[in-house]
């Protein structure tokens, strides 16, 4: 599979953050479309596959948890990198709890780096 071929899904309630890494991931060849919150994550997964996920795991006014339910339920299987800015569920739970769990990241992980992540977690299922 190609970079090009990748679709990802970004959810990340910060804007600013969500577009840096939608610019970064997108200048690697990789299809991108950032949502900001639930029903946007929701609409978007009713609209087409992706091959990965970056949710962030503390949105704001959303489920990150719901969103990964309503992603499996639509596309099962689909592994979802986790990224936040605290130490909530840092004792690794948060593999528990989402199945699909492949990545638990800190929200201030370098672009380059969130990007070979997407694509090795992307390819491998």
């Amino acid at each position: 599979m190609r970079k090009s071929q990748l679709n990802v899904l970004i959810v990340e309630s910060d804007a600013s953050l969500g577009q840096l890494w939608q610019r970064h991931l997108e200048r690697q060849g990789l299809r991108v479309r950032l949502e900001h919150d639930q029903a946007g994550a929701i609409e978007a997964l009713d609209l087409r596959p992706f091959d990965l996920i970056v949710l962030n795991l503390l949105l704001t006014r959303s489920s990150s948890f719901s969103i990964a339910d309503a992603a499996e339920a639509r596309h099962p299987g689909i592994p979802i990198l986790f990224v936040t800015n605290t130490s909530f569920f840092s004792d690794g739970s948060v593999f528990g709890y989402c199945a699909n769990a492949r990545a638990y990241v800190n929200a201030a992980t370098p672009p380059e780096d969130l990007t070979a992540m997407v694509e090795h977690y992307a390819r491998s299922g």
